[in-house]
């Protein structure tokens, strides 16, 4: 049974800005090395458009925008798995125990600065892995994020 976990950290920096340095390609790979050193992403963030999250060795997950509100919020629907040779599992019995499963990001002005806030789906073998790597990454990207406000 999938469980709902959440997170957050308060960034000074514009929302905006946030929200571009967290979803850009270079930025971050920098930020989600706290899951997987070498992943990224293929695809575009455009609602209803497909996107794969994928580590060095090619798998990863296949997910989609299931909603994106420019600055504010977007929500990924994860759907299935990508094998190493690059095809999709979207159907597996594996897979279907736990798609779909939702990973949300708010971005919430105050303060001067952003508070991002996480809300995601986990299967209970991952629950000590996020709550490990969560704040690793965001931690991450708050220094990503303050760093180009300060240069």
């Amino acid at each position: 049974m999938k469980k709902t976990m959440r997170f957050s950290t308060f960034i000074q920096a514009p929302r905006d800005r946030v929200w571009q340095l967290m979803l850009a390609p270079d930025t971050y790979r920098r930020w989600t090395a706290a899951f997987m050193e070498g992943s990224t992403y293929e695809g575009s963030w455009e609602q209803g458009q497909r996107i794969r999250f994928v580590g060095p060795g090619g798998d990863g997950m296949v997910a989609e925008v299931a909603e994106n509100r420019r600055g504010e919020f977007i929500s990924l629907r994860h759907l299935g798995e990508v094998r190493k040779d690059g095809s999709e599992d979207l159907d597996s019995d594996a897979v279907k125990a736990w798609a779909p499963a939702y990973e949300n990001y708010r971005f919430v002005e105050r303060d001067g600065g952003t508070e991002v806030q996480v809300e995601m789906d986990v299967l209970p073998a991952y629950e000590q892995f996020m709550q490990e790597a969560w704040p690793k990454a965001l931690a991450a990207l708050k220094d990503v994020c303050e760093q180009r406000v300060s240069a």
